[in-house]
């Protein structure tokens, strides 16, 4: 087993303008994102809008994702909160020959950790090749992972729940087990992070960050003084003023208007938040075509 690590982005979805899913472009943007210093990006992630895009496009963006020169880079949301349609979901993943998966517990619903535990139970006996990485993200699902409810999925499923991408930020400084990748979700713990033995980040704002947050980490690792960090700091909080996906398809929409195109209820930043984030980045040396710009 290959322990996941690096810069990984929560890969943007691209839709046309009747809002169904340009495959194409968004097979792009992933790859794109990877040339310039991802390691990898999620598909289907939150950011990629996956709760709002139908099963039948994301099964024909997985077949299309399979031929994809980067196809082991990926790692696959699901992006549902049916156990069996996560399962089968999954399964069809696994036919296509994916195996990394980040999977969040289901939303809307309280439960506690005894129930975290039967819901990852299910997922793996049906799919034992499966790679988790565990989305630990308390506003969104309304659940967060306890330390010991990972220690137990991860000793009773030792190769199969391979990580946790930590955006609640209750676990990424204090969770220790071996060759388990921790992954914050924030460029702001990136460095704090490598320090503490985390193996990288997955966020959203590496959408637009990825050579930015690459510098750093290879720096990191080459013992090089950090010149990029707070730069890499500065940007993620002037994205995180705002709902991060209308502010970075806000971003790259200056760049390619289809990024306009977001599933309701999500929307582009109203004009003057738009002028407050672009002065912001502005006065950061960070734009569009600026040279550590994605």
């Amino acid at each position: 087993m290959t322990k996941i690590s690096g810069i990984f982005a929560a890969s943007m979805s691209v839709l046309n303008s009747d809002l169904s899913l340009n495959i194409e472009k968004t097979i792009n943007h992933a790859e794109k994102l990877i040339d310039q210093g991802c390691h990898g990006t999620a598909i289907f992630g939150s950011t990629g809008q996956a709760q709002l895009i139908p099963i039948s496009e994301k099964i024909k963006l997985l077949n299309k994702l399979s031929e994809s020169k980067y196809k082991d880079k990926y790692l696959i949301g699901t992006g549902l909160n049916s156990l069996n349609e996560t399962i089968n979901f999954m399964k069809i993943a696994t036919s296509l020959s994916f195996k990394n998966f980040l999977i969040m517990p289901p939303a809307y619903y309280k439960y506690e950790d005894k129930d975290v535990l039967n819901f990852y139970s299910k997922v793996v006996d049906a799919i034992p090749e499966c790679q988790i990485i565990l989305y630990n993200f308390e506003k969104l699902c309304g659940y967060k992972f306890s330390l010991e409810c990972v220690e137990k999925l991860v000793k009773r499923f030792p190769k199969q729940i391979v990580g946790v991408k930590d955006s609640s930020y209750n676990l990424f400084e204090k969770l220790k087990l071996e060759n388990f990748s921790l992954m914050p979700g924030s460029e702001s713990k990136l460095l704090k992070g490598l320090e503490l033995g985390s193996s990288g980040i997955i966020t959203a704002t590496c959408n637009v960050t990825a050579q930015l947050a690459r510098r750093v980490y290879d720096d990191f690792f080459s013992g090089k003084k950090q010149m990029y960090n707070q730069k890499l700091i500065d940007v993620r909080n002037a994205f995180e003023k705002y709902n991060l996906i209308s502010a970075l398809h806000t971003f790259k929409s200056k760049e390619d208007k289809i990024y306009e195109n977001v599933l309701p209820p999500l929307d582009l930043l109203d004009s003057e938040s738009e002028n407050n984030l672009m002065e912001s980045l502005k006065k950061l040396d960070f734009q569009i075509k600026s040279k550590l710009a994605a």
